[in-house]
């Protein structure tokens, strides 16, 4: 009688189907799933090894499960590239195959001491320090073999490092490093690489094979710490540079081959990497966010820096031994940020988009200047002339790449402030542009247009860009009795509910890695935001000013029901802060000491709108405390949906309304820094696609005036192009070659303020927006010199 097996359809007979039709396919998937089931840590496990395995458990059951790794081991003469005992992976692979019922390990009956979660030794202490790098002595990368070097790096990175001290994967390296004057002041490490990084794989070109193959000549730097209580300027870098000359040598002589690439993950929205551009390394793109394991994680920037000079060749060599170099997706870069921002415009025509990448770029260079001034040319004017007049440029088409842009940008932060606002642009001298508004009384009789636009901010207060701007001419200003009876559908009070709606969908499609909250005056404190933030459960948060003249009743956690103005003013006292009040036209900028009361409350439906849900909210009311004489003193009630359940809660949403201030600044900068009111054109439609240019413009000059305070030590390549930042140098300190390596950001922008007229003495503070315009007004003519003289 033939050998037979168990089929999931029942026995089966390796020379005949019998009774079952489907012998062939079931045969065919058995052996299949036998073999798939069989493949454990990239080995192949055959029927020998297995029958072995469990014949020597059977024999010696008191084996310890190292001595059964380093037999199976020795077996399948398993060993990394240094000829040693692979014993950690087929330790991994016999419990996986325990899991699989395959074999049955013996039960570990002895504990170790490694095993037991100690509480991590108290940190050293670290001074503070604060000075050039020479001033530091001599800084010494010790490798960590001792006890007390092992005690002592882990100790530092569980108090310093957001991501503790570990676990580090495969072979790994430690370092500390110390000051001569100040002692120790830092750590890093190197361990095994990630197996898969699309980003990264692509970079490099190998094949899957060669992947598999060479893996481990690439290592990565998984923990890199500089106390906080250290700043030192191009510390970070200096290490890196530093470690990185011994680092090969001593790869090499714990685990016997030479790596030839570094790698790492930086985390997007945490640190912006900068330490190791300085130090040369070369960014290669991100990470997708799924995690090492694929249970999601933060996206992460990926550097690379090559140990030798070919690379490549050691990581796309092949078991033939040739080298096999995978096709590169040719991925053009952009040119410069103009391109990046709207080179996906749609506009029906890639002429059009190239146009509209041509003068946003001229109206960059001169914001100041009108049309034809900044076109320098008569053919130039009347191309702008005519995009702005084609049928096909819409002006929300060009907004929605920027929009685009936004997005990104905003997903690289954890928390995001949304401020929207509204403001009017006067177009009465320009009596002949047809589709214009009343946008004052009527007894005024000023004519223009009205914009309603939604910016982000990060909590420090730098503009990632609009999400949203709506856009309009009124057709007359109705009375009041007849505004009341219309639906909140027809009138203006529509635009902040649009907004949210905006806003609520990048929420959603951030997945919950950025919060956004919607920050707005006292204007949208109407319920129907509230009510569409409470259908919305997904959809982003709410902080808005309460207007006191709406005094609305609430519901109290003990079901009271009052004002809501008089139950907070009963309230006690839970603290004092201090903020900077910015200047306005009316008063000039003050520190002011606010009292802070703060309760959660049910806030009521109007008596017209029963049919409204009551939405829970917490209130946050700050009153002034000895306001100057003849001013009125500041008075904030702020309605949240994000909790307030302590004190610093509290400060903090003073904080997060305090930013809204930024979309203020934006709307000085669009109408003075870029004239968007002397635009002279015929209709309101070539107004807008104006506009929508001129937007993007003033973002931009807004987000070089908070980089520069907020990040002033990174390169100035991150804003400026090469030929702007050596004309920059070049013309402001009076020199004919600009120097060897581009200045920090921060001493790009004092350049660029001087040009302007910003005198840079100590008290005068950073340089604002209006005289950053000013500077690039001359620096794009200074930088038209600069090419000439120099190519």
């Amino acid at each position: 009688m033939p050998p037979r097996w168990r089929g999931r359809r029942g026995w089966l007979s390796p020379f005949g189907a019998g009774d079952d039709p489907y012998f062939l396919l079931d045969t065919v998937l058995t052996v299949c799933y036998t073999v798939y089931m069989l493949r454990v840590g990239g080995r192949i496990f055959s029927d020998d090894v297995i029958k072995r395995l469990s014949e020597t458990i059977q024999k010696e059951p008191c084996l310890s499960r190292r001595k059964l790794s380093r037999l199976v081991c020795e077996w399948m003469d398993w060993r990394n590239q240094a000829g040693r005992l692979q014993e950690m992976s087929c330790r991994k692979a016999l419990l996986e195959l325990d899991r699989r019922k395959e074999i049955n390990l013996p039960k570990v009956n002895r504990h170790y001491a490694f095993q037991k979660v100690n509480k991590p030794a108290e940190a050293p202490p670290i001074a503070e320090v604060s000075c050039e790098l020479a001033e530091l002595g001599d800084v010494e990368i010790i490798r960590v073999t001792t006890r007390f070097h092992s005690k002592l790096w882990r100790s530092m990175l569980e108090a310093h490092h957001y991501l503790g001290s570990g676990p580090l994967c495969g072979a790994q390296l430690r370092y500390l490093v110390r000051s001569e004057y100040y002692g120790w002041i830092g750590g890093l490490s190197y361990s095994a690489c990630a197996r898969r990084v699309e980003s990264r794989d692509e970079w490099i070109g190998w094949t899957e094979e060669a992947r598999k193959r060479n893996h481990t000549f690439v290592i990565n730097n998984s923990r890199y710490l500089i106390a906080p209580t250290v700043r030192v300027k191009c510390l970070a870098s200096h290490v890196l540079a530093k470690c990185q000359t011994r680092l090969v040598d001593d790869w090499e002589r714990v685990y016997k081959y030479r790596p030839v690439l570094l790698e790492t993950y930086v985390e997007r929205g945490r640190f912006s990497g900068s330490c190791y551009r300085a130090a040369n390394w070369k960014y290669v793109g991100g990470t997708e966010g799924r995690g090492r394991k694929g249970t999601g994680a933060t996206v992460k920037d990926v550097y690379v820096m090559p140990l030798q000079k070919k690379w490549q060749a050691v990581l796309c060599c092949c078991a033939d031994g040739k080298v096999h170099v995978r096709q590169r997706v040719a991925q053009k870069e952009p040119r410069d940020w103009i391109e990046a921002e709207l080179g996906g415009t749609k506009l029906g025509d890639a002429r059009l988009t190239s146009r509209l990448l041509e003068m946003t770029g001229m109206f960059y260079d001169k914001p100041l200047a009108n049309i034809p001034q900044a076109c320098g040319s008569v053919s130039a004017t009347k191309a702008a002339y005519r995009f702005l007049d084609n049928e096909n440029v819409d002006w929300k088409a060009i907004l929605q790449a920027h929009y685009e842009a936004t997005e990104e940008r905003v997903k690289e932060n954890s928390l995001v402030l949304v401020a929207q606002d509204t403001t009017t642009l006067n177009y009465s001298t320009h009596p002949n542009t047809q589709g214009l508004g009343p946008i004052g009384t009527k007894s005024e009789k000023v004519r223009g247009l009205m914009v309603h636009d939604t910016m982000a901010f990060t909590e420090s207060g730098t503009p990632l860009g609009l999400l949203n701007v709506q856009c309009w001419a009124r057709d007359g200003i109705g009375s009041k009795h007849e505004r009341h009876k219309k639906p909140i559908e027809e009138k203006e009070s529509w635009k902040w509910v649009e907004s949210y709606h905006a806003v609520s969908q990048v929420q959603k499609r951030c997945r919950n890695k950025s919060l956004l909250v919607v920050v707005a005056d006292r204007e949208a404190d109407i319920h129907e935001v509230f009510a569409e933030q409470y259908n919305t459960p997904d959809g982003a948060q709410l902080l808005i000013r309460a207007e006191r003249s709406r005094n609305r009743k609430v519901v109290d956690d003990k079901e009271s029901c009052e004002f809501l103005w008089t139950k907070l003013e009963q309230q006690p006292v839970i603290g004092t802060r201090e903020i900077l009040i910015p200047p306005s036209e009316k008063r000039s900028a003050r520190q002011a000491i606010l009292m802070v009361r703060t309760m959660p409350v049910t806030l009521c439906p109007p008596m017209l709108k029963k049919n409204m849900p009551a939405v829970r909210v917490w209130v946050v009311l700050a009153q002034e405390v000895n306001p100057p004489i003849g001013i009125d003193g500041l008075e904030w009630m702020l309605l949240t949906t994000v909790a307030v359940k302590h004190e610093k809660d509290a400060y903090e949403r003073l904080e997060w309304y305090a930013r809204r201030w930024g979309i203020e600044c934006y709307h000085r900068i669009i109408k003075s820094g870029c004239r968007v009111e002397s635009r002279q054109l015929e209709s309101a439609r070539r107004l807008c696609n104006a506009l929508a240019i001129d937007m993007i413009i003033a973002w931009r000059i807004h987000y070089l005036t908070t980089l520069g305070q907020e990040t002033p030590d990174v390169p100035c390549t991150v804003y400026f192009s090469d030929s702007e930042w050596k004309a920059l140098t070049t013309f402001a300190n009076k020199v004919k070659e600009p120097p060897d390596l581009p200045p920090s950001l921060n001493d790009a922008v004092r350049l660029l303020g001087k040009l302007g007229g910003h005198l840079g003495r100590r008290g005068d503070g950073h340089p604002g927006s209006e005289v950053l315009w000013r500077g690039m007004s001359r620096l794009a003519d200074i930088e038209v010199a600069y090419e000439l003289y120099t190519t």
